[in-house]
């Protein structure tokens, strides 16, 4: 009995320290380990982007997809946003295709135009290779996609004519590539010597050079039908990142600070509610059981909070719900074990030997209940959109929190107190309902 006292004492100081270390992060609103509020509570502006594939091969799309992702997070962070959220999703179509798509969160701004003019538009590069068929006397000009996009662009540079002032010399667009666009542009020069390879920005060409030779160091350079001003313009653009595949917007929503207060206010009541009427229904059916499962409870919530803070986890709405369920489940495996403890002692057993035997007893179905309701939540969280992954990730949290919280902190406390024998007040503390046993 003296190992589980002390290992109480060690519980009852970590869940009092973890309490502490959530009030007092929170009550600091400095703190690097405030709550993170999605959009729905801390208001801010969502735009939700689709990402044009058709011209991008099968399998090139993942890492084109992961490359648009990146790009549009530099941008995003460049504007100053505090902490901005891009992501990237698949989802059906009407029509049962697959589409890709990029999901910007901007907490804070609640103007949607402001919002898409802060996102402002990213130039499309392109290179081409133009082509010339004849039917008759008429010559059609057609442009074959190399495959060498703004994807492959790590810097651009704004420079002039060779000895020459910005007054005097048209001004030149300097790109430098990364390792595989400059093996791609050295592949490309290489095998079409001769060829006319057109940069085209936004789908218009800006510049048609002929390749002279092969270029292989990873430069090219854009002389370009534009004034110093707009090449200034179009080398802070690519430099921002070119994207490597065209987006359209696609749905846009915002939320003001006062709905998301509300929403707050609602969730925390309901958390509150929950929590109470949970703590009060075991205090009073199961006595004795029902404190230790209250404490246990309690440590719980504060386990879980603290690892939603230092994760750190977006709070959404969603996730917020999330949690209240899973106070539930929290004292689910509770009830398992004080009703088989019950059944022990109806036997004859003694309080002590109850508790072992009813641990024992529950564990098969505490184990399976946890692990279905642990499928469940990945599944969530693997398939599911945004909103849903919210959800689903404090719920796999939370069920593996309660999971630990009834097979380790409530057996720990109950094993700490209840006696090798005993009878009479027992018997009343160890029952349940409106009977002793």
């Amino acid at each position: 009995m003296t190992r589980f006292r002390v290992l109480s004492l060690i519980a009852l100081i970590a869940g009092l320290l973890l309490a502490y270390f959530v009030w007092s992060t929170q009550a600091a609103h400095s703190s690097r380990y405030s709550f993170k509020l999605g959009l729905d509570l801390a208001g801010g502006t969502e735009l939700v982007y689709k990402a044009d594939m058709s011209q991008t091969a099968e399998g090139d799309r993942a890492d084109a997809l992961s490359a648009l992702h990146g790009v549009i997070e530099r941008r995003v962070n460049l504007f100053g946003v505090a902490e901005p959220l891009v992501q990237t999703e698949q989802a059906s179509a009407l029509s049962g295709a697959t589409e890709d798509r990029l999901i910007v969160d901007l907490p804070g701004v609640t103007d949607v135009k402001a919002a898409v003019a802060a996102l402002g538009k990213t130039p499309i590069l392109e290179f081409k290779l133009a082509t010339t068929t004849f039917a008759g006397n008429v010559g059609k000009v057609t442009y074959i996609p190399t495959g060498l996009t703004g994807r492959y662009v790590q810097s651009a540079s704004l420079q002039f004519g060779s000895g020459a002032t910005a007054g005097l010399s048209a001004p030149q667009v300097l790109l430098n590539f990364n390792s595989e666009g400059a093996d791609r542009f050295a592949k490309l020069t290489t095998e079409n010597v001769g060829q006319t390879l057109a940069i085209f920005l936004d789908g218009q060409p800006i510049s048609e050079p002929v390749i002279q030779e092969p270029i292989t160091g990873g430069q090219a350079s854009i002389n370009g039908r534009f004034t110093a001003a707009q090449a200034r313009d179009l080398v802070n653009d690519l430099n921002f990142g070119a994207l490597p595949v065209p987006i359209s917007l696609e749905s846009s929503s915002s939320i003001g600070p006062t709905l998301g207060v509300m929403a707050i206010n609602a969730d925390v009541v309901a958390g509150l509610l929950a929590f109470v009427i949970i703590a009060l229904f075991m205090l009073v059916w199961y006595r004795l059981p029902g404190v230790i499962a209250v404490v246990a409870l309690a440590e719980y919530l504060a386990f879980m909070l603290a690892i939603i803070k230092i994760i750190p986890i977006t709070l959404t709405a969603s996730g917020i719900a999330g949690l209240i369920i899973t106070l539930g489940m929290a004292v689910d495996a509770n009830v398992l074990i004080f009703e088989r403890t019950k059944e022990e002692l109806r036997d004859g057993k003694s309080p002590r030997e109850a508790v072992h035997i009813g641990f024992a007893r529950a564990w098969t179905a505490i184990r399976d209940g946890h692990l279905t309701m642990l499928i469940s939540g990945i599944i969530l969280f693997w398939l599911g959109s945004s909103i849903v992954k919210g959800f689903a990730l404090v719920f796999v949290l939370g069920t593996l929190a309660s999971f630990i919280s009834a097979v380790s902190v409530s057996r720990v406390y109950l094993l700490a107190i209840v006696p090798v024998e005993g009878k009479g007040k027992w018997k009343f503390l160890l029952g349940s309902g409106i009977r002793n046993v």
